[in-house]
């Protein structure tokens, strides 16, 4: 295995059409990084961009040690998984394991045991004598990962491969892709726009926007000390509560000599409290059920938008137009200055 990097890396597709915007990143040997973000933030241009189909613009790409921006897809040694399988419909499993193979001119006992090998880690032995059409969704995906594992690259690229599975299939499969990693200690850059496969896969995310990164760290930093309000929003289900700071005065100074202008506080960082003693006053307008937990939506009587979000336990949400009292957690807030970054 080897590392990944990127230094500077810019992609311009035209006049105005600025994809990557001076990326740098780095991913370790044996590291597994989530590039997560919105559609249209740049995140597969990125891979591709790794893997070699797209050219950069300006900057490196680096394989190890190897500076490997000119060198053409096929010689970076690079396995690929796409959202679509990309499976030969009239090969068996076990051909479209193989195929890859025997076209670099592998001798068949190192075939077989690499084959074997996927095979027994994915749990697809018993389908090799199948053909796709036979398979369900979440067998074809594992296929598409065998296939990238008996080439036994450098490093692995991953473009939102689950997101063509159904919740449950997602689910059970982004766990394979977690055990798969720690087994094989493989480089991988994984790409999603879904912020939970990132925070569980991830030994480190990059929240990206606008083509860049805005913020890179391990899962629980990140969703610890967001960077910038966006990062805050993303990161997070419910999303975090972005209130302006002249709502909440006493809560507004931040440190230094930098005033706070917006506060953010997530969902389970608010309590019930009686309306002498809340920050915030208002009455539940919706109510959003998540399994054991209940979201309340709260309509505010000084801040009529947006609604204030609030995460409880189911058997203890209060019913709709309900009035509460909120109060915030003075050690849970967070605050931001007016171009949205970070104060503390």
């Amino acid at each position: 295995m080897a590392s990944i990097g990127l230094e500077r890396v810019r992609k311009v597709y035209g006049p105005g059409q600025v994809a990557v915007d001076g990326l740098s990143l780095d991913v370790a040997d044996g590291e597994l990084v989530v590039l997560v973000g919105p559609s249209g933030s740049g995140k597969s241009t990125v891979l591709r961009l790794v893997a070699g189909l797209d050219p950069v613009t300006t900057g490196r790409v680096r394989i190890g040690t190897r500076d490997v921006t000119d060198v053409p897809p096929q010689d970076r040694d690079l396995a690929m998984v796409f959202q679509s399988y990309a499976l030969y419909p009239h090969k068996t499993v076990r051909d479209n394991l193989t195929f890859g193979l025997r076209v670099r001119g592998l001798d068949r006992t190192t075939i077989d045991t690499r084959v074997r090998r996927a095979a027994e880690s994915l749990g697809i032995t018993p389908l090799l004598d199948r053909r796709p059409a036979q398979l369900s969704g979440g067998e074809r995906q594992r296929v598409a990962l065998g296939r990238a594992i008996v080439r036994e690259p450098q490093g692995f690229l991953l473009d939102e491969p689950l997101s063509n599975l159904d919740p449950r299939l997602r689910v059970a499969t982004r766990a394979e892709i977690a055990l798969l990693h720690q087994r094989l200690a493989v480089t991988m850059l994984y790409v999603t726009h879904d912020q939970e496969e990132a925070m569980t896969l991830g030994d480190r995310i990059a929240v990206m926007r606008h083509g860049r990164i805005e913020q890179i760290g391990q899962p629980m930093e990140v969703f610890e000390r967001p960077a910038t309000t966006f990062v805050a929003e993303f990161i997070g289900t419910p999303a975090m509560n972005l209130i302006p700071a002249h709502r909440l005065p006493e809560l507004a100074p931040g440190r230094g000599a930098v005033p706070a202008a917006v506060l953010g506080i997530r969902p389970h960082d608010i309590d019930m409290s009686s309306v002498t003693e809340a920050d915030i006053v208002g009455r539940v307008a919706v109510r959003e059920l998540l399994g054991a937990t209940m979201v309340l939506h709260v309509r505010a009587d000084a801040m009529p938008e947006p609604l204030v979000r609030v995460a409880m336990a189911a058997g203890a949400a209060e019913a709709l137009d309900t009035p509460v009292g909120l109060r915030l957690r003075r050690d849970r807030v967070h605050r931001f200055d007016d171009a949205g970054r970070r104060l503390e």
